[in-house]
Parts: C-alpha cells; structure tokens; sequence
C-alpha cells in the first residue's frame, strides 16, 4: 500500500543561545515533518536570513523566535518579519510568560506563544498547530493572562451563546470561511457574527479579539491540540 506523502514544515530558529538552536535542531531531526532550514542568533539576522532565503526562492513555512534577542528584539523582529514575509507564520519560543510581552507578540503578529520549559513533543504540536492556522497558546500563559483579564471592561456575558463561539474560533486562527464550515453557517453570516463581536468588545482586530478569546478562557490552548500518533 502507498504510503501518502508527508508534509514538510520548513522552519526558521531564531535564538541567542546556540546550544538553544542546536537541541531544537536535534530534535527536529529526528522527525520527519519538520525540517530546520535555517538558524539566526539575533532578530537583524533573522531578517537577513530570510531575505536570502526568498531570493532563492525558499522562504520556510514558520519562524520559531525567541523574544529577548540582540541587535533588533523579538517584536520588533516579528512585525518586521509579519509585514514582509505575511506567509510565513511566527511561533515564539521564549522564557518569558508575563501578559504584556505575550499581548505586544501577539499583535506585532506571532501566531503562537511557547514557553521554554515546555516539552519538546507540546514543541512540535505547537509547530504543526500554527503551520495549520491554529493559535497555539502554552497553558501556563493562559492561566496568567486569565489572571489580567479585565471582566469589567469585556465581560464573556455581553456576548451571546454564539458569538462566544465565534471568539472561540478566532482564538484559532479560523477565517471567517472555516468558522462558516465548522459551524454550518455561510462565510457571510460567519462575518457578521465576527463584526459584532469586535464591536462589543471594542476591538479593532481579530486578533484583538483572539488574544481576548484565549484570556478568558475560550480558546483552545496547545494541550489540546492534536498531536500525530
């Protein structure tokens, strides 16, 4: 029987530490989904690298950054990288869970937040997780943002059974086409559904209103993403 072919994530590792970069490497080597095609020790670097990898036309899938970085710092890095490379996704991979670097990350436009004491299997699940449009938040961020969620201003109650649904959604990445299709709904009534959420919580953008999601406890969290057998 023919086995089906296997979808290679290409992946970026972007990191001071170079015994950080090489242990990741080394892991990844070892499975044959994930490819590291390229490393960087500082977020100008990380821009250099993937500049030279679009020349040759090899830009990869997803960049794992770390946020404390040298020469250029990680949000910076990743608004930079979001605004020239947008297909390539962003995962960070960092010691640091406090609610305002995850918040500054998450808007300059990563698409998951890893802590390093993480396993190196909740890594990979992470990966495969942002490289299918999945948000993949570490548990251990979501209870500390849960703990800064402000349910005053934005309150889960304003919504209704079904817009908090649609928060849910967005707080995985979903379009407004993959919310219709897991909900049974046509892509417009899923866009409506969307705007009004944005417009009772008072945000301006879906990943506002994602990262809201998560925080308040809506959104799935990388522990409960599906990992391969």
């Amino acid at each position: 029987m023919t086995m089906p072919d296997v979808v290679v994530i290409r992946v970026l590792v972007v990191d001071d530490h170079a015994v950080v970069r090489s242990g990741i490497r080394a892991f990844f080597d070892m499975l044959d989904d994930i490819e590291v095609v390229g490393e960087a020790a500082d977020g100008q670097a990380a821009l250099e690298s993937l500049s030279a990898l679009a020349a040759s036309e090899e830009l990869p899938d997803l960049v794992v950054l770390d946020l404390h970085l040298p020469k250029l710092d990680g949000v910076t890095a990743i608004s930079r990288i979001s605004a020239a490379y947008p297909n390539v996704s962003i995962l960070v991979l960092t010691s640091f869970g406090d609610a305002q670097r995850v918040r500054d990350a998450m808007s300059a436009g990563a698409r998951g937040y890893m802590l390093k004491d993480a396993g190196a299997d909740e890594l990979a699940a992470a990966i495969r997780a942002t490289h299918a449009g999945q948000m993949p938040v570490d548990p251990a961020v979501t209870s500390v943002l849960a703990h800064t969620w402000d349910a005053d201003q934005r309150s889960v109650a304003s919504l209704t059974r079904r817009e908090r649904e649609i928060a849910g959604l967005l707080a995985e990445g979903l379009s407004n086409r993959e919310i219709g299709a897991r909900l049974v709904i046509t892509e417009r009534t899923a866009q409506t559904h969307v705007c009004n959420v944005l417009a009772k919580l008072g945000f301006a953008s879906r990943t506002q209103a994602a990262l809201w999601a998560i925080e308040a406890g809506l959104g799935r969290t990388v522990d409960r993403v599906s990992r391969r057998p």
